[in-house]
């Protein structure tokens, strides 16, 4: 089955287009697209990841045509927000 594996951060944009196995989970499919080679600092025991917008967990089953999403952690915290 088809599925996309998406990340953004600061310096860089991954979107890669995979053919998984059915029954494949969100693990798996980050690990076949190969973007914890291509972004180091990718932390998935950190960073929480989800489908089209929506956190889940790693061992979620994907279904056709789903997007697999890795998600930055927050970095800004109330301090640095300049609205008074």
């Amino acid at each position: 089955m088809r599925i996309s594996v998406a990340y953004v951060d600061p310096s860089s944009t991954f979107w890669q287009t995979l053919e998984v196995d059915e029954g494949c989970n969100l693990l798996t499919a980050i690990n076949q697209s190969g973007i914890l080679k291509k972004v180091p600092t990718i932390d998935l025991e950190k960073q929480k990841v989800g489908v089209f917008g929506k956190v889940v967990k790693l061992d979620t089953q994907l279904k056709e045509g789903d997007r697999v999403e890795i998600y930055r952690p927050i970095t800004v915290t109330p301090e640095d927000d300049d609205v008074e």
